[in-house]
């Protein structure tokens, strides 16, 4: 509609300059034939009364005095030129006047012969104005040329562009009002078309397949909006039921891998229990002086077996079972030494800078997650020959950071990502369950965790998590 409207007030003042420009033009060449007639009728009406024989050679003296009186009756200056295109008179007042020519170019008399009508009208430039020069015969009684009649003819247009001036403000005024009219009605309509098609862009915009999403209801709608609705809407009932079973898919794979990972763990300890149990029917004997040792060795291979199985439902249930968050005040810094108090490696160091550092956490949780990152520090340096591992608690900004290192194996960048999902494990034995465990525990508390690792030479595990702000 802006557009239109801004097209239409182009052409119409296009239109409008050519037009006037054309009235203009035509004005000026009627005019000019006007002038013509009436000059030419003067000077047949002085041929008529003159004395002198009316020739070529007498038109000097014919119009000696007369040219002026003419000029001054007509308002109208002129020149007259033999056939030859010689000046013999001009109603100027100085003859020798450097804008009148003195001798017509060949051009001229040549166009003016081949005239059907024995008149031409020529364009010129004098003083950067432009003007018209007519020519026409000066005829005797006998309609015999004798002369040639040259009317300069000066166009004044200041009269014409005032008013085309005039008129295009006013059209100019006009078609402003209409643009802003224009603007104002695209503006509403525009809006209250695209107000359906924006709440449904902005429901768009918020589907996510891991929430509910909310249906799309609008009143008074067009045809073609109400269809794109109830198409929206049966596609978020589809996405819904999609949702719902690729979670319930996604829950059941998750727990018959974890079935699958639960039944090997506990196969491992039971192989050697069953050989430790027959080896000892068949080669038991009471009599054997060895007996008490044998016995004791057979119980210690056995409760070794069973403290393995204890564990592995000891992490299967920490894992599906998280106790319930406490959120206690600790200061990180004392309850991180106190959880390295349980370890004996001489390789361990503990060190801070500060003496306290303020969070908001599980007392039990905190110590879980730095026993496990330790752990697993503590499994990946089984072949260093020169093993270290470095406990560091700081301050980060408004985080408490509390990073693990050691000089171990490395994690290779293949599994790199993968580390802190549930039952993923590098290890020959395990669950695979810690770091998942420790990333759930932090994340709970609006923490994070990362991992930096180069194969060969160690890894840092590094948590952070939020500070209490001091009043």
């Amino acid at each position: 509609m802006i557009l239109l409207v801004l097209i239409a007030s182009i052409l119409i003042a296009g239109v409008t300059v050519y037009q006037y420009k054309e009235q203009s033009k035509d004005y000026h060449e009627v005019r000019l034939e006007r002038k013509e007639d009436q000059i030419k009728q003067a000077i047949i009406y002085t041929l008529q009364r003159t004395t002198y024989p009316v020739t070529t050679a007498n038109l000097g003296l014919i119009f000696k005095d007369e040219i002026y009186r003419i000029a001054d009756i007509e308002n109208v200056n002129f020149n007259i030129y033999d056939l030859e295109g010689q000046l013999v008179k001009s109603s100027r007042p100085k003859f020798n006047n450097d804008s009148i020519s003195k001798c017509l170019d060949y051009h001229i008399l040549d166009r003016l012969k081949n005239s059907p009508d024995k008149r031409y009208v020529e364009d010129n430039v004098a003083a950067g104005d432009k003007y018209q020069a007519s020519y026409i015969y000066i005829t005797d009684n006998r309609f015999k040329p004798i002369g040639i009649l040259n009317i300069p003819y000066f166009q004044d247009n200041s009269f014409n562009d005032m008013e085309l001036k005039e008129f295009l403000m006013r059209l100019g005024g006009v078609y402003l009002i209409m643009f802003m009219i224009a603007i104002s009605l695209a503006y509403f309509i525009s809006k209250y078309i695209t107000r359906s098609l924006q709440t449904i862009s902005d429901k768009l915009n918020q589907t996510r397949l891991a929430k509910t999403n909310e249906r799309i209801f609008i009143e008074d709608t067009s045809e073609e909006i109400s269809k794109l609705v109830e198409s929206y809407n049966g596609m978020i009932d589809e996405l819904e039921m999609s949702a719902a079973k690729l979670a319930r898919s996604e829950r059941e794979q998750a727990w018959r891998e974890m079935a699958k990972q639960v039944a090997h763990e506990i196969k491992n300890p039971l192989t050697p229990m069953r050989l430790s149990v027959q080896s000892f029917q068949r080669k038991f004997d009471p009599a054997d002086p060895m007996a008490a040792t044998k016995i004791e060795e057979f119980s210690k291979t056995l409760i070794q077996q069973i403290d393995t199985l204890s564990s592995i439902a000891s992490a299967f249930s920490n894992f599906a079972e998280m106790p319930a968050q406490q959120n206690e005040t600790l200061n990180v810094v004392k309850i991180v030494k106190l959880a390295l108090e349980i370890f004996n490696e001489p390789y361990i160091h503990f060190m801070s800078e500060e003496e306290q550092i303020i969070v908001k956490m599980d007392r039990t949780q905190l110590i879980r997650v730095i026993t496990n990152l330790v752990k697993n520090a503590i499994q990946a340096i089984p072949e260093v020959s020169n093993p270290r591992i470095l406990v560091s608690v700081s301050t980060e900004g408004e985080l408490a950071k509390i990073s693990v290192a050691d000089n171990g194996i490395g994690i290779d960048d293949a599994f790199r990502d993968k580390i802190f999902e549930p039952k993923f494990t590098t290890k020959s034995s395990g669950m695979g369950l810690g770091l998942g465990m420790v990333k759930t525990i932090v994340e709970n508390y609006q923490g994070r965790i990362d991992v930096t690792s180069q194969t060969g030479k160690g890894s840092v595990f590094t948590v952070r998590l939020p500070k209490v702000k001091s009043k």
